[in-house]
């Protein structure tokens, strides 16, 4: 796919400054080869769900493969006068050269697991901070709330209808991306459509329809002129007195002569779930059972689930702000810290401490393994690993709460699957992207395998997120060596 998102723009430079100058420092004390290991991962669930989606893998690995310094940028950096012509030359030859690992683009995830792993020389992963986080953090924000509004609406169609409310240009269309992969059907945005073949949707505004002398005639022509895909908006004056009364007409006198059924009528506003249940009765009784009722006006996963409590005869909903935004909480807090740092020839751990316990880093080079019950394939638990550890899933494994690690529980009758897979080695890419199609299947079928108390939306079930006990043993003796424990 050869979209204006991928090849028009150079991002090198979407860096923090203070990327730069720690990469200049780097060097300045020989550090330029010394590998390090960073870790992607997120502290908080959006909306207090009980699980997040990871998306934006294919735009982190085209800025990754892209990255280079222009002439321009070496320019404005030496403007700056804070770095030495040594780094400004590294940045002109820079040739990316990191180990990364990652989740498949669709997974589940869970707060404090590795995401995303970048090992490599430190002033490279150090670079790569900000872009690794703004693109995961935005698709996955978006990706998690379209799951959320999907699953409200049971099976109902939802078209993604917010670039006019998106935070940007680059918002709407990524926006668009990781609605798809959230579950949604369609979205109005064009340019996803071009560059990512997500299908684009979309009928008449009430524009439309104020333009003619009357609404007839605005739905007439309409009808005329797109016989095989007629929705018409219906409620620009009155829904119940013009408006529908006008759709059947049209539908009766200009749609089924030319041999042509309509698909829908759009309501935009008013008491959704009372108008569409009069909507409803009307349509039946007029020989329209098959036509559909789209609704769309400030929706979301609460409202979406309220119009059905209330009865609501809705068939598909177009949801814009509350999703393009993530509106109810709109900030993904995926956070990028040091794990482990060469030294003589060997990954030595690092650590960082906090007064707050969910701030504690885990140290070192890991893996997550996913713990699926052999029988009905649900997912069990996430175990997080030293790198080089195996899960022998021959056997019962007793996990813990590394937070309360009394809390114990014994797995038994389960298969691990490390859910990491290697994207870069080396700064040469080894995974084939998949399409978008297949990442939404993918994103539906794992979804599938978590508990449905996992996904509920008041008070989930929380799902376990637990350290190899070799991994818990040297994080403890860490924290004990700072604080000077015996």
């Amino acid at each position: 796919m050869e979209g204006i998102m991928k090849n028009e723009r150079n991002l090198t430079m979407l860096v923090d400054f203070y990327e730069l100058t720690m990469a200049n420092g780097y060097l300045e004390n020989g550090f330029e080869n010394k590998e390090a290991v960073f870790d992607m991962f997120f502290r908080k669930i959006p909306d207090n769900g009980g699980f997040a989606i990871f998306a934006g893998l294919e735009q982190l690995v085209n800025y990754l493969r892209n990255l280079h310094f222009s002439d321009e940028d070496i320019q404005y950096l030496r403007g700056r006068n804070k770095f030495s012509e040594k780094f400004l030359q590294y940045l002109k030859n820079f040739e990316f050269k990191c180990d990364v690992w990652a989740l498949k683009e669709g997974t589940p995830m869970f707060p404090g697991e590795p995401v995303v792993v970048i090992k490599g020389p430190i002033m490279q992963a150090q670079l790569i901070e900000t872009m690794t986080l703004l693109t995961i953090n935005h698709q996955s924000l978006v990706a998690t709330k379209a799951n959320r509004i999907v699953r409200a609406a049971g099976g109902r169609g939802i078209f993604e209808f917010g670039s006019r409310r998106a935070q940007s240009y680059d918002a709407a269309i990524l926006g668009a991306r990781a609605a798809y992969i959230g579950g949604c059907d369609a979205t109005a945005c064009a340019i996803t459509d071009r560059d990512y073949k997500i299908k684009a949707v979309g009928t008449m505004a009430h524009s439309w329809v104020q333009m003619f002398d009357s609404e007839y005639e605005a739905f007439a022509e309409y009808a005329r002129i797109y016989p095989d895909d007629c929705t018409l908006l219906i409620d620009t004056y009155n829904v119940l007195k013009s408006g529908l009364p006008n759709a059947i007409k049209v539908f009766n006198e200009v749609l089924l002569p030319m041999g042509y059924r309509p698909k829908g009528v759009r309501i935009d506003s008013g008491d959704l779930a009372y108008l569409s249940k009069k909507i409803r009765k009307i349509l039946d009784e007029s020989g329209f059972e098959d036509v559909k009722i789209v609704a769309s006006n400030s929706l979301d996963e609460y409202i979406i689930r309220d119009l059905f409590i209330q009865g609501a005869k809705i068939d598909l909903f177009g949801v814009g702000e509350n999703l393009i935004t993530s509106k109810s909480d709109p900030v993904f807090g995926g956070v990028y810290k040091l794990a482990a740092v060469e030294k003589n020839g060997k990954l030595e751990p690092k650590i960082k401490v906090s007064e707050s316990i969910e701030k504690i880093t885990n140290p070192s080079f890991k893996m997550v393994y996913r713990l699926y019950d052999r029988e009905n394939g649900k997912a069990m638990a996430d175990y997080i690993t030293l790198f080089d550890e195996k899960v022998d899933d021959t056997k019962p494994l007793t996990i813990f709460d590394p937070k309360s690690p009394w809390k114990k529980c014994t797995l038994e009758n389960f298969v691990s699957k490390p859910i990491l897979i290697k994207i870069f080695e080396k700064g040469k890419q080894v995974y084939s992207l998949p399409d978008i199609d297949e990442i939404k299947k993918y994103t539906k079928e794992q979804i599938d395998t978590l508990w449905d108390e996992v996904k509920r939306f008041e008070n989930p079930h929380n799902y376990y997120v637990d350290l190899s006990q070799t991994l818990y043993n040297l994080k403890i003796s860490m924290l004990n060596e700072i604080n000077g424990a015996d």
